[in-house]
């Protein structure tokens, strides 16, 4: 890949540096030139190699990209105590006032963003990003982790529309590991901001530029940005599966979520009959550090799970949302309240149910997340609440469909002596919901509209269509156009 080949150009330049700086400077190029595609063991070599060029005194300008690197391969592959390093790192480069320069810029980003600290972005460094005199790639992966911070921070709007800009920039200085990091994230933003076709696009066009450029940093955490497509779209079946592939995979250390992937799979668990892999998942997992992430609410949340029925775990777990105040928790605390409220639903208690989906409503729609957004609407809206989503008729599934088995008793063979699990309570919040763009197109397609006819009424591609149509027949449990219209009737007539 010729991101490698640039890299050891850089490393070949390094060692026939005589200056140590200027040595550590071109060895600090490589690793980010490399750091979208080489694996963490790959890039440890590098920090090494800084650590050779360190002297005493220490030169500020050597120890600011040590540290940087050490901090990074650290937090990638999990090494205790990296973020001192990245502590260290923007110490420095505060102390010494290197914002100017863009490589040690783009250090002091990337020490934030791996700090989970992404609210800091923008006040401290997006004027230096603006002023930076920086070559194209450069620019590119300014932009991007500058709008990176933006979204995790809460600010999804302005973190969206900066990815599509790094995405151009990228795209525009031949990056394409750059590209692809940029539309994996967007992935994620799309799909909570509503735009599931869009967010659907970025997934295909991230896979590609991801083995187009051997990236296998972005190849990691390409699943974890499709878990919010198929929770926003309501494809329990596809996240459930790729959320267990998170855990499995140890994928989220860098973002923080490690723990709430965990945490969010044995929910399900413990909620559709299956207690004893809910508490299996959790046991021996400490909870995290109070600094992390979502670590406030963590133990209660683990207490309900435990007894998701209990009204005095259920009160302690809504209580313990009011610690999740800081920037970087703005996603976490209206998911949490979104499933207390749908527990709440499947018990029969009502107002408390109402009570947490509204405080979801607000959360989510307080940082732009309009398809999240739009699902808590809809479980509202099956509890009679009015102010559900407009045009978002649920349409429901055809009486002669065979009921399909769950997860649970899928994976239990015939002979497995494990007595089988008990059949779970019916849940208002199973069941085949549309989302608004696959609700028109099913009662298009319903009326006898081919999928060319439909995309030329809905100002949308065929292909976009086709995309829809497969949902459609899949949560509706149709094999094609004729059973559809016969699911579509009562609602058209």
């Amino acid at each position: 890949m010729f991101f490698d080949v640039d890299a050891d150009r850089l490393l070949a330049d390094a060692r026939r540096a005589g200056e140590p700086v200027a040595a550590a400077r071109l060895i600090a190029e490589a690793f980010f030139s490399m750091s979208r595609t080489a694996d963490a063991t790959v890039l440890r070599p590098l920090a090494d190699r800084l650590a050779a060029l360190r002297s005493d005194p220490a030169r500020p300008q050597t120890e600011v990209l040590f540290h940087t690197v050490a901090g990074v391969v650290g937090v990638r592959t999990r090494k205790p105590h990296a973020t001192r390093h990245l502590e260290t790192a923007l110490r420095l480069t505060e102390t010494h006032r290197l914002h100017t320069d863009s490589l040690y810029l783009e250090c002091a980003l990337i020490c934030t963003l791996q700090l989970m600290r992404p609210q800091e972005v923008r006040p401290r460094f997006a004027p230096f990003v603006a002023q930076a005199d920086a070559d194209p790639a450069r620019r590119a992966r300014l932009a991007s982790m500058l709008a990176l911070g933006d979204a995790w921070s809460g600010d999804l709007l302005r973190g969206r529309a900066g990815l599509h800009e790094a995405r151009r920039l990228a795209g525009a200085a031949g990056r394409i590991d750059i590209e692809a990091e940029a539309a994996s994230w967007l992935i994620k933003i799309e799909a909570m901001c509503g735009d599931l076709t869009a967010s659907a696009a970025c997934l295909a066009q991230s896979r590609d530029l991801a083995a187009r450029s051997g990236s296998a940093w972005v190849a990691a955490h390409i699943a974890e940005c499709a878990a919010a497509l198929h929770l926003a779209a309501g494809d329990t079946d596809a996240w459930l599966g790729v959320l267990e592939y998170l855990v499995g995979t140890v994928v989220g250390a860098n973002s923080g979520l490690i723990f709430e992937h965990r945490w969010e799979l044995a929910t399900h668990y413990a909620l559709h009959g299956r207690p004893e892999a809910a508490a299996a998942l959790l046991a021996g997992m400490p909870d995290p550090p109070l600094g992390w992430p979502g670590a406030p609410a963590l133990p209660a949340w683990r207490t309900w799970i435990a007894q998701p029925a209990d009204p005095e775990a259920m009160a302690r777990f809504e209580t313990s949302l009011a610690g999740l105040n800081r920037p970087v928790e703005r996603l976490s605390r209206p998911r949490m309240a979104w499933l207390l409220g749908a527990q709440h639903a499947r018990l029969g208690r009502r107002a408390d149910a109402v009570r947490l989906l509204e405080a979801a409503c607000t959360g989510y729609a307080t940082i732009g997340a309009a398809g999240l957004l739009a699902r808590v609407m809809a479980d509202l809206q099956r509890l009679g609440v009015p102010g559900g989503p407009v045009g978002v008729p649920r349409i429901p599934a055809p009486r002669s469909a065979e009921p399909q088995p769950t997860r649970s008793e899928a994976r239990v063979a015939p002979d497995d002596p494990r007595p089988a699990a008990a059949e779970p309570r019916p849940d208002p919040f199973d069941g085949p919901q549309l989302t608004e763009a696959e609700a028109r197109v099913a009662h298009a397609v319903a009326s006898g509209l081919s999928n060319r006819e439909v995309a030329a009424q809905l100002g949308v591609s065929a292909k976009t269509v086709e995309f829809h149509l497969g949902n459609i027949f899949r949560k509706l449990g149709v094999r094609n156009r004729t059973e559809l219209a016969s699911a579509t009737l009562p609602l058209r007539s």
